[in-house]
C-alpha cells in the first residue's frame, strides 16, 4: 500500500494546531497564587506554619557571604522567594506566628556563638504555647535542631539544648549566650 501524502494539509494543519497548543500551554502553566496576606490568614497554628518552611523553604548559602552583612527580607520577600538564611526565617516566622495567634508572643531570637567570625551567629524564632518555650530555627538546612523545638523553662534551657545538639559543636564552637530582641 502506497499513502500520497499531501504537503499542503500538514502545513495547514501545522499553522491550526501550533497556535493551540500555545495557548493550551500557557494556560496550564499560569495558575493565580495567593499573596502572602491570603496564604497567612488561612494558616491557624505554629503547625501550618513548620509544615511550610519545611516543605518550601530553601537555605540560600550564596546569601550570606562573609564581607556582607545583609538586613533580613520582609515576610512577603521571603514568602515569593521561599528560600533565605536564618534570619529571614526568624523574621518571617515572627510575623506569621503574631498574625496566626498574638498570644504566641513570637520574637526573634539571636544565638551568639564564639569563636566569631569563625561561626556565625545563628536567629531563630522562638513563641509561647500553654506557658512554655519553643523555638523554630534551621529550615533549609535538615539536621537534628530543623523545625520546633522544645518545651523549654527558658532561653537558658534551648542553650544547653543548641550546645548539646549543634552539629557546629564538633567544630568547635561553643554558645556564648542567647538574646531575645523586641
Amino acid at each position: 500500500m502506497c499513502f500520497k501524502i499531501n504537503h499542503k494539509h500538514i502545513v495547514k494543519l501545522r499553522f491550526l494546531v501550533l497556535p493551540i497548543f500555545i495557548v493550551i500551554l500557557f494556560a496550564c502553566a499560569t495558575f493565580p497564587q495567593k499573596t502572602y496576606e491570603e496564604t497567612v490568614a488561612q494558616w491557624n497554628s505554629y503547625k501550618v506554619a513548620d509544615k511550610w518552611m519545611q516543605y518550601n523553604f530553601r537555605y540560600d548559602f550564596k546569601r550570606v557571604k562573609p564581607s556582607e552583612r545583609p538586613g533580613p527580607r520582609t515576610p512577603e520577600e521571603t514568602f515569593k522567594l521561599k528560600s533565605g538564611v536564618c534570619f529571614d526565617s526568624a523574621h518571617f516566622l515572627k510575623d506569621v506566628l503574631n498574625r496566626i495567634d498574638p498570644s504566641y508572643e513570637a520574637k526573634v531570637v539571636i544565638v551568639k556563638v564564639s569563636p566569631f567570625p569563625t561561626f556565625v551567629h545563628d536567629v531563630v524564632c522562638s513563641f509561647k504555647k500553654e506557658g512554655k518555650l519553643f523555638i523554630m530555627m534551621q529550615y533549609g538546612l535538615n539536621n537534628k535542631l530543623t523545625g520546633v523545638n522544645g518545651p523549654f523553662n527558658s532561653l537558658d534551657e534551648f542553650k544547653n539544648y543548641y550546645q548539646s545538639n549543634s552539629p557546629r559543636t564538633k567544630e568547635g564552637m561553643k554558645v556564648e549566650r542567647v538574646i531575645s530582641k523586641e
